[in-house]
């Protein structure tokens, strides 16, 4: 079964999946926030369409690798997500995953008016990379 990967910002939640036998992690879309509840379900219904077995959401850490207001909004959405499905969640360090993203795709020849579209899907799917690369 798959993985799906999330990177949750204020505005935009990129997301990423695994292949079946999850070695690999690919970007899927990138889903842009409306409501806390509407952001829950689209996550929720997204996890069962795509048959996922896990939700990994990336924690972005500060530096020091404390948590600040962004890890809390990512744990925040991960409790309304797991209190609406059995699916097991998990968090995935993130730090300079959208540093590396933007890197990504300026070697890969991305105009910037283009790599805000893509940047938050690629960032998850380094996200969920790590993980996968951490736990196998």
């Amino acid at each position: 079964m798959k993985l799906l990967g999330l990177d949750v910002g204020t505005v935009r939640i990129g997301v990423a999946t695994s292949d079946i036998m999850q070695i690999i992690a690919s970007p899927y879309e990138v889903y842009k926030r409306r409501t806390p509840y509407l952001d829950t379900r689209y996550i929720v219904e997204l996890a069962e369409k795509l048959e996922a077995e896990k939700i990994v959401f990336g924690l972005p850490l500060k530096l020091d690798g404390t948590e600040g207001d962004s890890a809390k909004m990512a744990r925040d959405l991960a409790q309304r997500v797991s209190e609406q499905t059995s699916l097991p969640i998990v968090f995935q360090d993130e730090r300079l995953s959208t540093v590396s993203a933007e890197r990504i795709l300026i070697e890969t020849g991305n105009r910037r008016d283009k790599r805000k579209d893509k940047i938050d899907a690629i960032a998850a799917t380094i996200i969920l990379q790590n993980y996968i690369d951490k736990v196998k």
